[in-house]
């Protein structure tokens, strides 16, 4: 059962700050800090009190609002992912004791230090493995936004954490209402876990209109305000599918127990059905910071920021069965959870091509899923590959997207 042993069987790990409201603070180190997740998890620490505190943050290019959260946070340490931006940071613009780390190496050292105590994994794509792989590692507790972690090396990122005794906890709004849902009952009690997907701005669009979808048109969600890749995702239903890999690591349950359900709405953030017949179900309004705040909290619940539900109003709750015809990521999700191996890897890479280079112009959005099956059904399966093979097939995947995207 979740509430005593997280989704691999290990006992969660005593943090600081748990069980007393007197305890020292909790040292957090956000990795992406600049984008939606990270600047939204800055805002729960900020209503907390002082029972957080900021270990250090890492941005990929925004310099001057890494130099603004740094002087708000005061972490110990601060890193830029790109090298041309990462010249821009000078110590001086910092505040003082905030040193500026060099390297991604030096990043994975620094969130392995004994002064952090959980690491928010809020980078997108499969650049935030490193991040995550080095903390569980070191058996921290992650909260994880990053899914590709699972979606690339999901039974290895699994094992490393039962090696360790590291901990993943679901910042994903779906896979936290599945985590919350999931201690009404015993495992072996479950029939399925249901994910809702809001279907983005095109659920209702032809395949005609498809065809014409703009990158602006993909880029307004009707719900969710997110990062580009990710709003993107959620247009084509990829998100879901990379949602659908994600549960199947993250709480070993089988494809076949999965299922997705077409929610509009987004007030409902997933469902988790009883072989009785009972569905529980976690509701609240379309607003990030609640998952993110449980996941740094947990296994308590504290007051904090996330909006909540007005009940004195009428709500209506629609559910659709998703159509796969016009949406075939959500089949191939579902594929990639079946098969396991290398597909997760190469999938992920050539969806992240795909969706830069629809971005860029350069292919249209119903090109995105069409290139990514290419690269699945083109790469060599493996069923056990190692870490440094799944690096190696995501550079493939990358290349053989760009060479005929170009």
């Amino acid at each position: 059962m979740l509430g005593s042993k997280n989704a691999i069987g290990v006992p969660p790990p005593r943090l600081r700050g748990f069980g007393s409201m007197t305890a020292q603070p909790r040292r957090v180190a956000i990795l992406g800090s600049t984008g939606s997740i990270g600047r939204s998890t800055l805002e729960v620490i900020a209503a907390a009190n002082g029972r957080f505190t900021v270990a250090g943050l890492t941005a990929h290019r925004q310099v001057d609002l890494l130099v603004e959260q740094s002087w708000s946070v005061r972490p110990g340490w601060v890193a830029i992912a790109d090298p041309a931006a990462s010249a821009r940071l000078e110590s001086n613009r910092l505040p003082p004791g905030t040193r500026i780390l060099k390297s991604s190496e030096a990043v994975a050292e620094a969130v392995a230090e004994p002064d952090v105590d959980l690491v928010m994994s809020a980078i997108v794509g499969a650049a935030g493995l490193a991040g995550t792989w080095a903390a569980l590692a070191a058996g921290k507790r992650v909260a994880l936004a990053n899914k590709e972690t699972l979606v690339v090396a999901g039974p290895l990122a699994m094992a490393l954490a039962a090696r360790h005794g590291g901990e993943l906890l679901p910042v994903d709004s779906e896979h936290s209402a599945i985590f919350q849902a999931l201690k009404a009952g015993r495992r072996e009690e479950v029939e399925r876990l249901v994910l809702t997907a809001s279907g983005g701005p095109f659920r209702n669009h032809s395949a005609e209109q498809l065809a014409a979808v703009t990158v602006a048109d993909a880029l307004d969600h009707p719900t969710w305000k997110m990062g580009p890749k990710i709003t993107i995702d959620s247009a084509t239903m990829m998100n879901k599918a990379l949602e659908v890999i994600e549960a199947r690591w993250l709480f070993d349950f089988p494809p076949e127990q999965i299922g997705v359900v077409v929610h509009p709405q987004s007030i409902v953030h997933s469902l988790v059905e009883y072989r009785d017949g009972s569905v529980l179900a976690q509701l609240s309004p379309p607003d990030m910071k609640l998952p993110i705040q449980y996941a740094l909290t947990y296994p308590e619940r504290w007051a904090g920021p996330a909006a909540r539900m007005d009940w004195t109003k009428t709500h209506s709750l629609e559910f659709l069965a998703p159509d796969e015809r016009r949406f075939p990521a959500l089949g191939l999700g579902f594929e990639v959870a079946k098969a396991g191996g290398t597909a997760g890897a190469v999938v992920n890479a050539a969806n992240e091509t795909a969706v830069a280079a629809f971005i860029a112009g350069k292919i249209r959005f119903t090109d995105i899923v069409p290139a990514c099956r290419a690269v699945l059904e083109n790469h060599e399966f493996e069923a056990c590959p190692t870490l440094e093979r799944l690096w190696t097939l995501d550079a493939w995947a990358r290349k053989e997207v760009g060479r005929w995207t170009e």
